[in-house]
This record gives C-alpha cells, structure tokens and sequence, in this order.
C-alpha cells in the first residue's frame, strides 16, 4: 500500500504511525547506520528490575556506561499498593519522581521504544531514533489490559468499580470498603501469568477483615470469582488460606473468568467452564467489585523477534538470558519464566543478570532459582509468607521459629509494612544485595 494509505487506516484503527515513518518506507527496516545515541549496556525499563540491574551492575562496575530508557516521570512501589487500598499506606508514600530514583551515573532516555533490531544490536525508539547497545537487557514488565473486559476501562473508579493494580484507584478501593454497609462484594482474577498472584485475594481478605472489625460481615456477602482452578498455586500454603475463606464466609467460585462490566447497572458477567466442561455466560449483581484485568507482554514485545510464540521475552531459565541473542538478557515481567511476577523475584534476578553481563568467558555463571514471595495479607496485621522456587519448591528465608510461612504471622506483617519498602527504595534500587546473592555454577 502507499505509504499516506497505510497512515490513513492505521488512523482509523486507532493507531498513530506517524512516528515511524522513516521505518515505513524502508520497508519495515530503520536505518541503524546513524545512532543517535550508543552505550555499552543499554536498559529497558525503569521500573523495578531496569534500576536494580542497573545499580548492581554499578556496584560490580563504577565506570560502566549504562542507559535506561523509561518514558515515565514516576517510579511506583506496587507492591504497597494492597495496603493503600486497606488504609493502612498512603498513595503517595508508594510513588517517587524517576529524576530520584534512577542512579545518577547513568544515561536517562526518555523515550517509548518501538521496536528491536538483534541482529544489529540497535533499538528503535518512537519517531525512529536509534540507540545501538554492546549488550541489552529488557525488563519493560507487563501490560494491564483495562479494554481486555467490556465497559471496564469505562467504569473505573465509580459505580463501585475499583482496582488496586492501579495507583490512582487503590485510595478508591478503601473508600468503597469503608462506605460498603451490606450488599454483595465481588473480587477477580483473571487467567494466569499475572503480577502478583496472590493481590486478588489479598484485597480481599483484608476489606473483609476490616467488615468484620466493624460488625458488618454478616450483612456482606463475600465472592471470589476466579479464572483458575486453585485458591494459590503452592499447596502448602492453601490449607492457612482456607481458613480464612471459612472465617469471612466466602463463597470461592473457580472457573469464573470476568468478561464484561455494566458499572451504572451494577452487573458483572463471567465466562464460566462446567465440571462437565460446557461453558456458559452468567451475570452478577454487585454493590463493590474489585477487577484484576488481563495482563500480557507489551505490544512492542509481543510483536518482536525477543518474543516466544506466546509473545514473551524468550529466555533461558536460570541464565535469564536469551535463548536465541548472546548479548540480550531480560528479567521482570515480561518473561516467559514460570516463577512468580512478582518484586521480590527481580529482586533476585537483578543481580544474576549484573553478574552474567560482565562475566568473562569460561567464568562461573550466576543462576536464577525461580525464587518468588507473596506476602498474603489474610488480616490487618497477620500474612502468610509464601516463598517457592521453579516447580512450587518451599524456599523460606527465614528459620520456622521465626516466622513459619504457612501460617498465619505478626511478625511476616511488620516485615511487609515496615521492613520491605525501606529495603526496596534503600537496598535493592541502590544495588545493595541483601538476601540476594546470586548462586554460581561452573
């Protein structure tokens, strides 16, 4: 097609292509000959994963020439964002400018990415600029498909509809929790992979902690309407849970994956699966509903040559890097690693990806365990600490005296609320490796 054909219906789709023009008419190539910027190692990302790496790699090596490219201005804390929609943290305790965040050796690009070229060791940025890179590593995380449920994107933050994957909505959830004095309460999952597992339910055991604190429960009728099959993804763990479910008299509906939302009707709908396998569409009532949307790769991800055939960034397990370009490494979210998307497993991968960029060949590699935690908030002041590796393996950090991870425990609570966001900001985005040396093999 010419070239003002294709602009004009990508305009009609809703797609603004004006900015790689240059790649359009090279016939889908952008000229990488002429960069406008090269550095030695070249990050994408500055969320969680893009700054650890970055600072441990600084750690390891003062004078490397490091670039991120992150276009936001804001860097959040997500995982307190479950305790801001409990009132127990404030919104804006969990948020910090980029500008102080990122270490200060390195290169800031401000800019979206477009697209990769391996091959030539280049990145493509929105309007076709091009960054070249020695080595690359993308941890650009997920993204929250709002528009993947009908009339969600539409509804947020009103009519009852809430979500705390989302910074401006968490301050909402507790307010409907605080206002709600009977009616039915629905809370979602959506299908696996997903960040954080365990946020859905956490939400949930803790506003039904808080109606039972004030006498309300009784008049609450609690749902758990969940995609999968299991209450967690670790045995172990489910049995604490459970007790829980029985506490807040919470009706657990798996199989249950939601569709579409009416926020002004109050109406929810599910796509739901039989015993016998059948499926069929129902629809629910609810006074408050706590939405978990899909999630998957970036766009920009899904479509590159980095992506497996499920559009996530194809790596090698314990390597993280990737199986099919040496010099490309990735971690976070966006892989296509089984362990738990969660902060706590970049915590982990950060430094074996440090010590892997730098390692000299026929020099011991750092390994990844799949290690991931979830802190499962069941009651204000009270958490189950999961911690596994790949495969479901218990991995506790801590000896069973201290805290016993499958049950219920104070003192796994004030290590989430008073411990873990000063060891994030402190320790893990200033390559401070805590906890987190990386396990060597030859």
């Amino acid at each position: 097609m010419p070239l003002s054909a294709i602009l004009e219906s990508a305009s009609r789709a809703g797609y603004d292509l004006k900015g790689v023009v240059r790649r359009l008419v090279n016939g889908g190539k952008t000229p990488v000959e002429v960069a406008d910027a090269s550095h030695q190692f070249v990050i994408i990302g500055g969320g969680a994963a893009g700054i650890a790496v970055a600072s441990s790699l600084l750690a390891r090596s003062p004078q490397a020439d490091i670039a991120i490219i992150e276009p936001a201005d804001v860097h959040y804390y997500q995982p307190g964002w479950t305790l801001v929609g409990a009132g127990v943290f404030q919104a804006g305790h969990t948020a910090r400018t980029m500008a102080a965040v990122l270490p200060r050796q390195i290169h800031w690009i401000k800019a979206a990415v477009a697209a990769f070229e391996p091959e030539r060791n280049a990145v493509i940025l929105d309007g076709c600029r091009v960054v070249r890179y020695q080595q690359l590593v993308v941890c650009p995380g997920l993204k929250l498909d709002w528009h993947g449920i009908e009339g969600l994107a539409d509804t947020l933050g009103r009519n009852g509809v809430t979500s705390n994957y989302r910074y401006d909505l968490a301050p909402y959830t507790w307010e409907l929790v605080q206002n709600l004095r009977s009616g039915e309460a629905l809370f979602t999952q959506p299908p696996v992979p997903i960040k954080c597992a365990g946020a859905p339910q956490k939400a949930m055991y803790l506003s039904a902690d808080h109606w039972r604190r004030e006498r309300r429960l009784g008049a609450i009728k609690v749902d758990f309407c969940n995609a999968g099959a299991a209450l967690f993804s670790v045995p172990e763990y489910v049995p604490a849970l459970m007790e829980y479910v029985t506490r807040y008299g919470i009706k657990l509906n798996f199989g249950h994956n939601l569709i579409a939302v009416d926020g002004p009707a109050k109406m929810a709908q599910f796509a739901t699966t039989r015993p016998d396998g059948t499926r069929e569409v129902i629809t629910r009532e609810f006074d408050l509903l706590h939405v978990v949307p899909p999630q998957k790769a970036p766009d920009f991800i899904r479509v590159s040559p980095l992506a497996d055939a499920a559009g996530w960034i194809d790596v090698d397990p314990a390597s993280l890097r990737h199986k099919k370009y040496a010099n490309v490494f990735a971690l976070g979210d966006a892989t296509n690693t089984t362990n738990a998307k969660t902060a706590a497993a970049a915590r982990k991968q950060a430094p074996v990806v440090a010590h892997n960029l730098l390692a000299v060949a026929g020099k011991p590699e750092a390994v990844y365990d799949g290690y991931g935690s979830c802190p499962l908030t069941v009651e204000r002041g009270k958490i189950v600490l999961a911690e596994f590796l790949y495969g479901g393996k218990l991995a506790p950090s801590f000896p069973q005296w201290f805290i016993n991870g499958k049950r219920p425990s104070r003192l796994a609570w004030a290590l989430k609320e008073r411990i873990l966001p000063p060891l994030y900001w402190n320790a893990m985005l200033k390559g401070r490796e805590w906890l987190a040396r990386p396990e060597m093999v030859d």
